[in-house]
């Protein structure tokens, strides 16, 4: 039998937990709120990229997720550099469910093999291999200048938002992924750098080890880990990763998060998975 003395304790961490879950969804609804204010304040004329090849954003989605990509999309439409073109790749069994606004912003929607969040890449590579390509996610506010910022440091060849350091164990091979350095607060260039997708990666043309867009080995070694399997392709070609900027803070919209390989790969050993898979079949590219 549980005493009144734990019971009350019980009932007040209860009460405890239940307040600061109201405080967080608080402060998320605030900082949701001032990212569409943000976004439909903006008023500029965004500025030429000045590269020396075609710039593209690319992304994918599911219908699950329509209602955010609407917000992601208008993010990265009225940004202060404009990119030659924006694609967003989807399968063919969610255009029935596009939303009618997505085709009036000027976007391109394009139908691709069902490759899980690799869709947001390989076709584009596939189709413009020669172009600076910078990928997004599909649930995540994107400020105005997160595309300039990325372009102002494409000479790096790999520029990122966010990253993780690798840490490797006294043999000089990569540690469990849950003893990696995470989300790193300052810029920072090397081996190391594991730039991560939510906060957008530039990819200069030519950068990737040629198997980057062997569906059948990335659906066999890396089914769930993108990153994994992007990092091992463009350090295998001699890359030298660059993180830009402060810790990504990572705002995501509303509804986003009923499907999220983010969360599967960071608490579950996805990655772990992938990177042992990369291991046996590349070796460390360090």
């Amino acid at each position: 039998m549980v005493s009144a003395d734990r019971q009350d304790r019980l009932a007040a961490e209860g009460l405890a937990g239940m307040s600061f879950g109201w405080f967080r969804r608080w402060k998320h609804d605030r900082r949701i709120a001032r990212a569409r204010a943000e976004i439909a304040g903006r008023d500029f004329e965004p500025a030429a990229h000045g590269l020396d090849a075609p710039l593209i954003v690319s992304l994918t989605s599911y219908a699950a997720r329509f209602p955010a990509v609407v917000m992601v999309l208008e993010s990265l439409s009225r940004q202060t550099v404009r990119p030659d073109r924006i694609i967003l790749w989807l399968d063919e069994e969610d255009r029935d469910a596009l939303p009618d606004r997505i085709g009036q912003m000027g976007v391109e929607v394009k139908f691709c093999p069902n490759w899980k969040s690799y869709k947001k890449i390989v076709p584009t590579l596939l189709e413009a291999p020669d172009s600076y390509i910078v990928t997004a996610d599909d649930d995540v506010y994107y400020g105005p200048d997160w595309l300039a910022a990325l372009v102002g440091r494409a000479s790096a060849g790999v520029v990122c938002h966010r990253a993780h350091e690798v840490v490797l164990d006294n043999t000089g091979q990569p540690q469990s992924y849950q003893a990696w350095r995470r989300n790193m607060d300052a810029p920072a260039a090397g081996k190391l750098v594991f730039p991560t997708g939510v906060g957008g990666v530039l990819y200069a043309p030519g950068v990737f080890h040629p198997d980057v867009t062997d569906a059948a080995k990335f659906q066999r070694l890396a089914p769930s880990a993108d990153d994994v399997w992007l990092y091992w392709m463009h350090r295998m070609a001699g890359s030298l990763p660059e993180k830009i900027g402060g810790k990504f803070r990572i705002v995501e919209w509303p509804g986003s998060q009923a499907r999220n390989l983010r969360s599967g790969n960071l608490t579950g050993d996805g990655n772990d998975r992938a990177v042992a898979a990369m291991l046996r079949e590349y070796g460390w590219p360090g």
